[in-house]
């Protein structure tokens, strides 16, 4: 296979779209399930938090302004092929220009600061992203970016299990957490676990997770019936939308999977709210 070239510029443009897309359009994933968590729903206040949900999604794509007024931390998840070559700029550069013309030009909430502790001094174009990066066969990239609230992001956890807990030691972490988060992290949610790996391999998955559709099953049937399972036992919770209680505290819980070492069983929860912002681009 020939190396192939991409400019910096096509690379800036397809991450200037994703975001500014991400944050207008809501995904037909959880469009349709937050459609069907309304007509399914029993609790009146229920139902009509649910249909402002869809009113306000419809809004947002109409008038192309954000779904929710914090439009997140830009986080991209990113198979880069072995092939490609960028030309005229660095792929780094080429993202964080993508996303600094998304947040300025498409009028976005800028949130990101300089420095966590000190300083914490806006940047005032919402850079630098977060960039995880895979390299992959091939002469294309393949970029999956979401934009991430921090209302959510701050009830996620991670805890560093042993393999004795097994799967009920991971339900109860999983469980757990979303009980802690309640109403704070604007549900109905979308949860994600991520189980193995390192103490950080375990939060990216979780991370990755959240972005998977909320449709799709994990291949493997016994992580699949455990998403099932989850999902079940959370929206028993009677935390539901806007945490005023119903049958509908979260729309989606995923797993990611990776291989871990004999003598840990890492788990982390990511969670993210009703404005589960994602969008992918092949280039």
């Amino acid at each position: 296979m020939d190396i192939r070239e991409i400019s910096a510029e096509e690379i800036t443009q397809a991450v200037k779209k994703l975001f500014m897309d991400c944050n207008y359009y809501i995904g037909e994933d959880i469009s349709q399930a937050i459609e069907n968590a309304q007509k399914n729903e029993e609790l009146q206040i229920a139902k009509d938090v649910l249909q402002q949900l869809i009113d306000n999604n419809r809004i947002a794509a109409e008038e192309q302004i954000p779904l929710c007024q914090d439009t997140g931390m830009a986080v991209l998840f990113v198979e880069y092929g072995d092939k490609v070559v960028v030309k005229d700029g660095s792929f780094k550069a080429a993202v964080e220009e993508g996303v600094r013309r998304a947040y300025i030009d498409g009028y976005l909430r800028k949130s990101v600061v300089t420095d966590p502790v000190f300083d914490r001094k806006n940047t005032k174009d919402n850079t630098p992203a977060v960039i995880h990066t895979e390299i992959v066969e091939g002469d294309k990239i393949h970029i999956v970016a979401g934009g991430k609230g921090f209302g959510s992001e701050n009830m996620s956890a991670i805890k560093m299990l042993t393999p004795s807990a097994g799967v009920e030691g991971v339900k109860k972490f999983v469980l757990d957490t979303v009980t802690h988060a309640g109403p704070n992290p604007c549900p109905p949610m979308v949860v994600g676990v991520g189980i193995g790996g390192t103490f950080e391999k375990a939060a990216q998955l979780a991370k990755r997770a959240t972005l998977r559709p909320i449709n799709t099953s994990n291949p493997d049937e016994r992580y699949a019936s455990l998403e099932e399972e989850l999902l079940t036992e959370i929206n028993k919770m009677n935390i539901g939308p806007a945490g005023l209680g119903g049958k509908t505290s979260a729309l989606g819980l995923n797993i990611e999977t990776y291989p871990t070492h004999i003598a840990g069983m890492p788990v982390a929860v990511n969670i993210c709210c009703h404005a589960a912002r994602h969008k992918e681009v092949t280039i």
